[in-house]
């Protein structure tokens, strides 16, 4: 009887053993990195050994260019002409071990890192298009930038804005001329034919700033942003529309505050906003990155490792750290350290960076496609 007690035991354990799928194994420091997106100072790899380093031991997953350096009020950060621009980018893809993002802020108008005192083509604000309300236009502009984007080797644009203009006194949007409209489906008609034209050319494109920032009356760079009581459900629209139509680029977060979506976070690090009505509602099942999370609407409100367990927890695939509000030389390690920490902790599985990873993969492989 024993035995046959025995036995028995042996074939359960067995048989549970055998449907048991593997265990995810612990991210590596490669994984971790692909999550990662930061900005640097420095117009040629040569001035930023550290970051030749953290593209080489693959810690970091893209990098972000501006043409202002903001804490120090300079005009001296990563570009100074097309030719050096495409040295540069050649540079950090070349010493990256994998396919590095390369991402600019090229929205036309205001909004441009890329400007003609640089050598570089001007291209109308979302708000001269809209006004113009003519697709074939907005794709023709779009078609500029993507053309200058592809030559120098930026392969990410964040871009296009899909902002309503309903707050003429939003310092941020509708002030910057940065939204093609008040009315969502203008908007996302024009966003059509923007993602259209940077896909012909194999740039990924970044809707933003989900899940509206149209009619906030502050600025999420210098505070936190309220909208509970100005936000609509249409300025949703246009993602849904986008979405709809098989949108399969990124998608980034907003740091506004929006108690009909969630009572205590902002919606970068609100797992209602981001995983529930993106993913789950809408039906977003590509990349999401956050806004650039050292924005005072966050680093004022939360602590480092605070903002970067909850963005995961919310959903975030890409935590972008612009280091263009405040300059940190050593976010990487601090970012590696944190979500190591937190992995080992128990308070991020190992299996939500896997997912993450994948979905980047998903992205850059169908980019790729188009190339």
């Amino acid at each position: 009887m024993k035995h046959t007690l025995f036995v028995l035991f042996c074939l359960l354990m067995t048989a549970s053993c055998s449907t048991a799928g593997p265990a995810t194994a612990p991210p590596t420091e490669h994984d971790i990195g692909r999550l990662l997106m930061v900005g640097f100072r420095g117009t040629s790899l040569e001035e930023c050994p550290d970051l030749g380093d953290h593209l080489e031991n693959g810690r970091i997953g893209g990098v972000i260019l501006f043409d202002y350096d903001v804490p120090s009020h300079s005009t001296r950060r990563n570009i100074e002409s097309p030719q050096q621009l495409a040295q540069l980018n050649a540079a950090l893809q070349n010493t990256a071990s994998h396919p590095l993002l390369i991402a600019i802020d090229q929205e036309g108008g205001a909004v441009s890192r890329l400007k003609p005192s640089r050598g570089f083509r001007q291209t109308p604000s979302a708000a001269e298009l809209g006004r113009l309300n003519d697709p074939d236009s907005t794709y023709r502009s779009a078609c500029v930038t993507a053309e200058t984007l592809r030559a120098i080797g930026i392969n990410l644009n964040f871009a296009p804005v899909v902002d309503l203009d309903i707050n003429p006194d939003n310092p941020v949007i509708g002030g910057l001329g940065r939204s093609f409209s008040h009315d969502p489906d203008t908007v996302a008609v024009h966003a059509r034919q923007t993602i259209r034209a940077m896909e012909e050319a194999g740039i990924i494109t970044a809707l933003k700033h989900f899940p509206g920032h149209g009619s906030s009356a502050t600025d999420t760079h210098k505070d936190f942003t309220d909208i509970s009581g100005s936000w609509k459900k249409t300025e949703l629209t246009p993602y849904a529309n986008l979405i709809d139509h098989g949108y399969r680029g990124m998608i980034m977060t907003g740091h506004v505050y929006n108690s009909q979506l969630d009572r205590q976070y902002p919606a970068t690090l609100s797992h209602s906003t981001i995983s529930g009505l993106l993913r789950d509602s809408l039906g977003f099942g590509g990349v999401v990155i956050s806004d650039d999370l050292q924005m005072n609407a966050v680093a004022s409100h939360y602590e480092l490792e605070t903002a970067i367990r909850l963005a995961l927890q919310a959903g975030v695939d890409i935590l972008l750290f612009a280091n263009n509000s405040t300059y940190d030389p050593e976010i990487v390690d601090k970012v590696h350290t944190i979500i190591r920490r937190l992995i080992d902790n128990g308070s991020i599985p190992p299996e939500r960076i896997e997912q993450s990873a994948r979905r980047i993969d998903a992205l850059m492989g169908h980019n790729a496609e188009h190339q």
